[in-house]
């Protein structure tokens, strides 16, 4: 069975080997036990579910608790040739009847449904006709108390599910989940003797970091002008944050949306598809958006507060880089972030046990926030995972700064939590160090103690966040419940022997993230090609394929459908649909001189609407003639002029190549032609390129400069010159492709 679920894989997913994790979970399905699967966001849950279904007679039906998770799985699913449909509160009457319809006689694969429709007699009389093999339930810590997202509504599927007349195989999934919560999960669903996985939490491609002490806004406005290209997420703790922080990023000139709890249904719904098909480049908001949000190419997400626990913050950092490539994910913390969540806390709907439990976990996001450990470790221990190894790559790993001896501070802090005996919580014990005068602090006599004072010069909340800092390295802990008490950890005890020297670091800055590879002509001209056609067919960009897979295309280059479905992320459906399309781009690209030179050329020359006929994606012609710009002019003014056949068509559709030179030559910039004429600048290039390699009057000064020539040239020596990245990665941040091509094209002119 596992051998079909891998030819499945790769027929319709276009993959050739499972993630971590993922057959084991499918064999365990497939072999009939109730399953609870714990992966990582961006894992591969939806295959591991997926593919069962495939394999299994009737209707496999998947919980979920979000609308546009349900709408992304199912359209991504149709797009695989896989018949899958959804049923929840944005569909219509008819439209729902008609998915009724459909599902009683058997035709999808997958039905989608939210919780709170499971209930509806409408739904009841169909499940008991339907065949359901398997019931998939996505985002399953909602089921517990003990969770970040507890929610009401799926406590009643187990209910549900004991009253079916043949019970099918359950399988729950979700992406953070201690081993409390699974448990709870476990037992709040009725599992039966249940197969559970762990595949790790450890996300490679995530550099994450905790920022404290800066100014906000001047860090966001270097972060995304360092970022220019890059797709991401700033999540807020509330509404008016939400509200300021977008308008920073509109005075920028930055696209961006928002969404919060204080806007319409339709204002959501709008911002939401418009950052899922690129519209927006960046989104600001609460944490009411984004869980089940499928946008792979998110590169960035920040935090502009601490959320209110770690599995919050895993899940919303780990929207970026959904498609394994490079992404960063940033903390931007304050400790009056603290009293916000607690305030949040305080004014939830939860009873007294909810609250502690939250506040518990506040806690503990609060040690995250403050801690000198590897963030990645830290994360992962906290889920259960023992043994990883320092991420080698997140804010504390790198930090070189000069760490402080704060030993001192440390013994006269602990000495005072020590003679507080576990019965007061950090407020208080920064108010005896401080030498507060509070009714309080008097009336329980904690002025009588030897250490009431020692930091009567410090500011009281200085002296708070000392102490915190103390509970993030281990040295004190906190006790569980809505008022927590502090008290000595195992950790103080060698501080306060003399055996060991407690030192600090503080960060106020980020280093960016390795980037992932760099774009190429022919990528760029791939991307371009794919947000022209995504537009055709009114869905996102990455519904057609992901960054990954077109950057496997421009590396690649194949040049048969057989050599195409080769490529990850490639399956029959999508290679029997957009396969012409995409090698015509290649062999565009590399069809000139046969040369990296010629890939450089036009790659990326895609136009809107040129889509068919002739040559659509720019090629260049090899015939050798070179021309100037008054042959162009000339040809089109009908004097004759000695050019190919192949130029003569140039001419009769627009010569769009030649009328971006045009532009050029009056003093407009590439980004000015770009806009004037709707196209990327990326195209641009790629025109006054060609037009160099056919013999137009360059100013080569324009498009590179002087002072870096030589420095290219000797990179091109090194490297060899036949792909561009290495040229890249040897020269300077400030010399950009657009001039290594240029080089390259001014070198084979001789």
């Amino acid at each position: 069975m596992l051998a079909e679920a891998r030819k499945l894989l790769k027929q319709v997913y276009g993959y050739d080997t499972f993630r971590k994790g993922q057959e084991a979970i499918i064999g365990g399905i497939m072999e009939g036990r109730d399953t609870l699967a714990i992966l990582p966001t961006g894992g591969g849950k939806s295959v591991c579910y997926q593919i069962p279904a495939l394999l299994m007679e009737g209707t496999t039906l998947v919980v979920s608790p979000l609308i546009s998770l349900m709408k992304d799985q199912v359209d991504a699913l149709n797009r695989l040739g896989v018949k899958a449909a959804y049923l929840n509160s944005s569909m219509g009457a008819a439209e729902y009847r008609e998915v009724m319809r459909q599902a009683f006689m058997g035709e999808f694969k997958l039905l989608y449904v939210a919780p709170e429709r499971l209930d509806a007699p409408m739904f009841a009389s169909l499940s008991e006709q339907m065949v359901i093999p398997l019931i998939a339930i996505d985002e399953a810590h909602c089921v517990s108390q003990w969770g970040h997202d507890f929610r009401p509504s799926y406590r009643q599927l187990a209910g549900w599910i004991a009253r079916m007349n043949n019970r099918p195989l359950v399988a729950a999934f979700t992406a953070t989940a201690t081993e409390e919560v699974a448990r709870d999960i476990a037992a709040m669903l009725s599992l039966r003797d249940p197969s559970v996985h762990v595949s790790g939490f450890a996300r490679d491609n995530l550099s994450l970091s905790v920022v404290s002490g800066t100014d906000k806004p001047a860090f966001l406005r270097k972060f995304m002008a360092e970022r220019a290209d890059q797709s991401g997420i700033v999540y807020a703790a509330t509404r008016k944050e939400t509200e300021q922080v977008h308008a920073q990023l509109e005075k920028m000139g930055i696209a961006a949306g928002k969404y919060h709890g204080g806007l319409g249904d339709v204002e959501r719904a709008e911002m939401q598809e418009k950052f899922r098909f690129d519209e927006l480049r960046v989104m600001v908001a609460t944490n009411a958006f984004g869980m089940g949000i499928d946008k792979p190419n998110v590169r960035f997400v920040i935090h502009w507060q601490m959320p209110g626990d770690v599995e919050s913050y895993y899940q919303e950092a780990g929207r970026a880089g959904r498609d394994g490539e490079e992404s960063e994910c940033i903390l931007l913390f304050e400790p009056a972030d603290v009293q916000v969540q607690r305030f949040l806390i305080e004014q939830g709907m939860g009873d007294g046990d909810r609250k502690s439990i939250q506040m518990a976990k506040l806690h503990t996001m609060m040690n995250y926030s403050r801690t000198q450990r590897c963030l990645q470790q830290f994360i992962v221990e906290y889920f259960g995972e023992a043994d990883v190894p320092p991420c080698g790559k997140c804010s504390s790993c790198l930090d070189k700064s000069e760490l402080v001896d704060r030993t001192d501070d440390a013994l006269k802090a602990l000495s005072c939590v020590a003679r507080l005996k576990g019965k007061f919580g950090v407020t208080t014990a920064a108010k005896v160090l401080k030498g507060s005068r509070d009714k309080r602090v008097l009336e329980w006599g904690l002025d009588r103690l030897s250490t009431y004072g020692l930091f009567s010069r410090w500011p009281e909340k200085e002296i708070s966040d000392w102490l915190y800092w103390l509970v993030a390295e281990g040295y004190l802990a906190m006790s569980e419940g809505q008022y927590p008490t502090v008290s000595l950890a195992s950790g103080s005890l060698p501080v306060l022997e003399g055996r060991e020297q407690v030192l600090q670091r503080k960060r106020t800055s980020v280093r960016k993230a390795a980037s992932a590879a760099v774009s190429s002509p022919l990528f760029e001209a791939l991307r371009e090609w794919r947000r022209m056609a995504a537009a055709r067919e009114k869905v996102p960009p990455f519904m057609l394929f992901f960054d990954a897979t077109l950057r496997d295309l421009a590396d690649a280059a194949p040049t048969t459908h057989e050599a195409l479905l080769t490529v990850k992320g490639i399956g029959a459906a999508k290679a029997n649909k957009y396969g012409a399309e995409v090698l015509e781009i290649i062999r565009s690209s590399s069809s000139s001189s046969g040369s990296s030179i010629a890939q450089l050329a036009d790659a990326g020359s895609l136009e809107a609407g040129n889509t068919s006929g002739g040559e659509p994606y720019g090629g260049m012609h090899d015939s050798g003639v070179k021309r100037t710009a008054s042959a162009t002019a000339a040809a089109s003014s009908g004097a004759p002029t000695a050019v190919s056949a192949a130029d003569a068509a140039d001419n009769a559709a627009g010569t769009s190549h030649a009328l971006s030179m045009e532009q050029f030559e009056t003093g407009m910039s590439v980004k000015e032609i770009a806009a004037s004429r709707g196209l990327s600048e990326v195209t641009v290039e790629g025109h006054l390129i060609r037009c160099a390699l056919e013999g137009y009057a360059v100013d080569w000064e324009r498009i590179l400069p002087s002072q870096y020539e030589s420095r290219i040239v000797e990179a091109i020596e090194q490297t060899g010159g036949e792909k561009l990245k290495p040229i890249k990665e040897a020269l300077p941040d400030e010399i950009t492709y657009f001039m290594i091509k240029a080089c390259l094209a001014k070198r084979s002119l001789g």
